[in-house]
């Protein structure tokens, strides 16, 4: 098997390769707001959203549960293992993901007209049915390679993967479809399909030259039923009822006097304030897809101090990262959105949206964490529920208040989540966290988005507030002269320990 890398310089791979990947799709979703418009960007979302809970569904948790299983038998030193578990995950995940393939291609014209409420985009529906087995499965790869800390060799896969679907899907939208919204959805979703093969074929290839070893054929399913099953059928409610927000949206919107365009209006904040909102966190990514396998095997090999250190260094990193991130998106909001996309609306959405940076790239880690640490359940169960409340809200405040009632269900849903599955992080492993932390650096982020504003250009205001966070986060003594030099060790020691 090859080298694994230690978990600092992977985890430095993976966000370099994913800041790169984020930087392409957020430029790609410039390009089609362009192309097919804000509404049309909402008729995709919503092919997206059932597209979405498909995927779910054909993937049936066993992603999370490959990764999962992988890194339980590298830290319990059984590498020979891993061939039956990949041989387990894989026939789970072709038998799942046929049959919700077979079930959507069937009744996507009932999908369209009844849900979507767009007959005409059938063929996209029905397109993304016929590559989901391959999307599925390409999910056992990605999570075998994870878990076995093939990081390097999975980063240039990705890249490879997202270059041949962009490549794709811009000659499918030029030769083919035009400005024709339904030929568009298709061509984004053949687009994708393509790249996906492109990845799985790779990954497969990849995995038969390792030539790894093999032991007597252990039993799988009993393993996989405790892991993947309770993860999908969770998820698959999980985004049912998030599907279902979304083919809300719309809906609601319609009953309120303001919205000239409820698809345009869903669309502008779905299609173009959320991008940018999670661009920045392509930095953490690395770290959250890592922490799952690396707190797997310490949990193995029963390390707590190595996870303490784990989950205090990495809730520290999101809150400050997600804090200066927040000042930077506040501060830039109007003139990035009329850079990328012309709105004024959209910079309206985004800075209502900034401040929730903190929470959200905070909650993408403790999230990580509870999976990594075998508590999976407890983190879909507080997905469950606090969707199930996204619904009801949605459905009482859109008609009343608008988009502005979508902003204060997303931020109460959320919020709630993120405190859930904090208190669960922390009740597992007996961390203990000074309030005190989080209270000073937001303190600091206000004052810095209070004192740069009076900056003149938008690029000023943003680098003049990250400066000015840094000194206020010091000078609070949140920030100690002891972060560099933790920085300078990870940079200089090439043998670290994962």
């Amino acid at each position: 098997m090859a080298r694994k890398l230690p978990i600092f310089y992977s985890a430095m791979l993976l966000t370099c390769v994913n800041l790169l990947l984020r930087f392409v799709g957020t430029s790609f979703q410039v390009y089609l707001s362009g192309r097919i418009g804000a509404e049309g960007i909402g008729l995709l979302q919503l092919v997206l959203s059932v597209g979405s809970m498909a995927m779910v569904a054909g993937m049936a948790g066993i992603r999370t549960a490959t990764m999962y299983l992988t890194a339980e038998e590298a830290g319990r030193k059984r590498p020979e293992r891993i061939l039956w578990v990949l041989s387990g995950c894989t026939k789970y995940s072709f038998v799942a993901s046929t049959a919700v393939a077979l079930l959507v291609y069937i009744c996507a014209p009932q999908i369209c007209a009844l849900w979507i409420g767009h007959p005409e985009v059938v063929d996209s529906v029905r397109l993304f049915a016929a590559f989901l087995p391959a999307n599925c499965l390409c999910g056992v790869m990605v999570g075998y390679f994870t878990g076995a800390s093939r990081i390097g060799t999975l980063a240039v896969v990705e890249v490879a993967e997202q270059l041949c679907t962009m490549v794709c899907t811009v000659l499918l939208l030029t030769v083919w479809a035009g400005h024709d919204t339904a030929r568009s959805c298709q061509a984004v979703v053949m687009g994708s399909g393509i790249g996906t093969i492109l990845t799985l074929s790779s990954l497969v290839i990849l995995r038969l030259m390792e030539r790894a070893p093999a032991s007597a054929k252990i039993p799988i399913a009993g393993r996989l039923k405790q892991t993947a099953i309770p993860l999908a059928l969770a998820d698959d409610l999980r985004t049912g009822i998030s599907t279902v927000e979304n083919l809300m949206v719309p809906k609601r919107l319609a009953l309120y006097e303001g919205v000239v365009s409820p698809l345009a209006a869903f669309g502008t904040v779905c299609g173009m304030v959320f991008p940018i909102l999670t661009f920045p966190m392509a930095i953490l990514f690395g770290l959250t897809e890592l922490l799952i396998p690396e707190l797997a095997r310490c949990n193995a090999a029963g390390s707590k101090e190595r996870i303490d250190y784990l989950v205090k260094q990495s809730l520290r990193i999101a809150l400050l990262f997600g804090t200066a991130c927040s000042c930077v998106l506040f501060l830039s909001a109007e003139a990035l959105c009329m850079r990328l996309y012309g709105s004024t609306d959209a910079g309206t959405y985004l800075r209502w949206f900034a401040p929730l940076a903190v929470m959200l790239y905070c909650d993408a880690v403790t999230d990580a964490m509870i999976k990594g640490l075998g508590e999976q359940k407890a983190s879909v169960r507080y997905n469950i529920c606090t969707n199930f409340m996204d619904v009801v809200l949605l459905y009482v405040l859109l008609p009343q208040l608008g988009i502005a009632g979508y902003f204060i269900s997303f931020t109460v849903t959320h919020v709630i989540n993120f405190f859930l599955s904090l208190r669960r992080l922390l009740k597992i492993t007996g961390v203990q966290i000074r309030i005190s932390i989080p209270v000073r650096s937001i303190l600091a982020g206000c004052l810095a988005v209070f004192l740069a504003g009076f900056a003149a250009a938008p690029i000023l205001k943003a680098i003049a507030g990250v400066a000015i966070l840094l000194c206020l986060l010091y000078l609070s003594g949140v920030l100690h002269s002891s972060d560099g030099q933790w920085l300078l060790r990870l940079l200089k020691i090439k043998d670290r320990p994962g």
